[in-house]
């Protein structure tokens, strides 16, 4: 008799705590454009972009202020969370933006 199968939790990844909150944010660059990335500690990500590290995008027009974030839970909420707000269009980010509180 074959005794039943148990679940088995799939792998962590070596990189990644179990327990690490994954954030969705938006930084304002200088010359107004918006910028959508995920993060587990975003405060750290905007010094980043401040310093022309992690993403191309602030090449052109630095990173001015982190007008936006969202606590998603875990890296893959984030990262569909991520795909739907760069899918918006400036005016939607915009009234998301006006309504964060924090």
């Amino acid at each position: 008799m074959n005794e039943p199968s148990m679940p088995v939790a799939p792998p962590q990844s070596s990189h990644e705590e179990p327990s690490t909150c994954w954030w969705v944010y938006i930084v304002r660059a200088e010359n107004g454009h918006l910028y959508t990335g995920i993060s587990t500690d975003p405060q750290r990500r905007f010094r980043q972009h401040q310093q022309g590290k992690g993403a191309r995008f602030f090449n052109r027009s630095p990173a001015q202020a982190l007008v936006w974030r969202e606590l998603c839970g875990d890296h893959g909420t984030a990262l569909r969370r991520e795909l739907a707000i760069k899918a918006l269009n400036k005016k939607a980010k915009e009234r998301l933006i006006s309504q964060f509180d924090g």
